[in-house]
């Protein structure tokens, strides 16, 4: 390929990802909404009501991305969409809450953390940071109502649970294949689709996309022979070893350090005119730059 090729295909591709984020975002608004509506317990109605607050402005973020930075988007990926029809149209609040808030919302974690912690993009990098402050609570408070709430379920109710996470793990691990971007750049899609199949780099990134969901599953309890051979199957079962908590808490700690970097810089550039006016105009230049 050209750079000119590799340039466009970047593009599609930052594209293609941020415009799923979007799609995501916007089943978890309509999928807390509902929760809100049908959770019975009043504190975690309450809670539930903020994170419908939290999805809103995430949607609004990534859509303004797309449409001022990147100036383009793509459709739901059928994959995606197809869990996002069975998660809302289930009418049991805490299947709405498995599918939303632990397993698509567990995966797009995993999804943030790897623009955030590799990622060249600033503005990329501090968005999906702020957002995984927000997203590592959602999940938390998703772990922590239903964990109460699945020891009371029947065996047959909790096999139906651990087989709707089977199913939703596949689901997940195919939805970032990224056919429809080989599609738009003209490339043959059958052996870019092989590629990404046999890449070991790439089957390393769809396994990382499950270090939230793996931990999580578990400690719900919902971590059966059905639910762990699937994990052995894709490769991800060495997640079991990882701590919910943890994981919630560095998320936390790695938004604060970046607030306390942009205050510092904020602080910085009040004064940079006094003391070195070439650095001043370089900042000045640099933000305009990236409001361009």
């Amino acid at each position: 390929m050209t750079i000119k090729e590799r340039g466009h295909y970047r593009r599609l591709a930052a594209a293609w990802t941020n415009s799923q984020f979007l799609h995501g975002e916007q089943g978890a608004l309509v999928c807390t909404a509902k929760i809100v509506q049908a959770v019975p317990d009043v504190d975690c109605k309450f809670y539930a009501a903020t994170q419908v607050m939290d999805e809103a402005r995430h949607m609004e973020t990534y859509s303004r991305y797309l449409r001022e930075k990147i100036e383009m988007a793509f459709p739901i990926n059928d994959y995606l969409k197809t869990l996002l029809a069975d998660v809302v149209a289930d009418d049991r609040w805490d299947m709405t809450c498995l599918g939303m808030q632990i397993m698509i919302e567990g995966l797009a974690l995993a999804a943030f953390a790897m623009i955030r912690d590799f990622s060249d993009e600033p503005l990329a990098k501090a968005i999906n940071t702020y957002v995984m402050q927000d997203e590592a609570r959602h999940v938390a408070f998703g772990r922590l109502s239903l964990r109460d709430f699945y020891p009371q379920l029947t065996q047959a109710e909790r096999d139906e649970r651990e087989e709707f996470v089977v199913y939703a793990s596949y689901l997940m691990r195919d939805r970032f294949m990224g056919r429809e971007i080989y599609e738009l750049a003209g490339l043959p899609v059958d052996e870019c689709m092989k590629w990404v199949q046999e890449s070991d780099m790439l089957g390393e990134f769809r396994k990382m996309l499950f270090s939230r969901i793996v931990p999580t599953v578990k400690d719900l309890g919902l971590f059966g022979a059905k639910v762990r051979s699937a994990f052995e199957d894709m490769g991800v079962i060495s997640f079991a070893q990882l701590s919910p908590e943890d994981l919630a808490n560095a998320d936390e700690q790695i938004a604060e350090d970046l607030d306390r970097r942009r205050a510092l810089r904020s602080d910085e550039s009040d004064t940079l005119a006094d003391v070195d006016p070439a650095r001043a105009a370089d900042v000045a230049r640099t933000i305009h730059a990236g409001t361009e």
